[in-house]
């Protein structure tokens, strides 16, 4: 495989349309990146490290989740091998419905630096306003690792912060980095 791949984006709407076969990449996409110490820990995880059989429950719930209103699962492959993958949801409450969530933003180690999590933001800008209908994206991301340096990148604008919200260790309390991204019209 060369550096220059460009990705294949595919987005998944319901559960049928994701085969045993990619869950079970992402299960071991999480798993792969949560035990390198990525800022993707699920709560119904037990401290680190974490294996398949602790991950593969949790993506099943989210593949279970998924609706074309409601919440959608992007992916990337190169090569045919899932490189990244995200989550978006609409949020359910009415006063916020405008709103969506997204979570879960990953890269697998072996395809960083190669465009993939700026490709995944791209496409779910475009996904969220022009699909979804949203108007506005969220996200909390873990403080001291540079995280929100990304996605300033990718057009998102950091708007808050509660501090120490994150314990990671005993005395490695870490800022949750709430992040926003206004959907305007292509």
């Amino acid at each position: 495989m060369t550096d220059h791949q460009v990705p294949e984006l595919l987005q998944l709407t319901s559960p049928e349309e994701v085969t045993p076969g990619l869950r079970q990449e992402i299960a071991g996409c999480w798993e792969v990146v949560a035990n390198a110490g990525g800022a993707v820990l699920a709560t119904e995880f037990p401290p680190l490290p974490v294996g398949a059989h602790d991950v593969a429950p949790v993506v099943d719930g989210l593949v279970e989740s998924l609706h074309p209103g409601r919440g959608r699962l992007l992916v990337a492959t190169v090569g045919g091998a899932l490189a990244g993958w995200l989550i978006v949801r609409r949020e359910p409450h009415r006063l916020g419905a405008h709103c969506g969530t997204v979570n879960h933003v990953q890269t697998h180690p072996r395809f960083r630096g190669r465009g993939i999590g700026a490709a995944l933001m791209h496409r779910v800008h475009a996904v969220a306003r022009d699909e979804i209908g949203l108007e506005r994206l969220m996200l909390s991301t873990r403080g001291g690792v540079g995280l929100e340096d990304f996605y300033r990148k990718v057009g998102w604008v950091e708007v808050g912060r509660w501090p120490g919200a994150l314990r990671i260790a005993p005395g490695d309390d870490r800022d949750a980095i709430l992040m926003s991204l206004a959907l305007r019209a292509a």
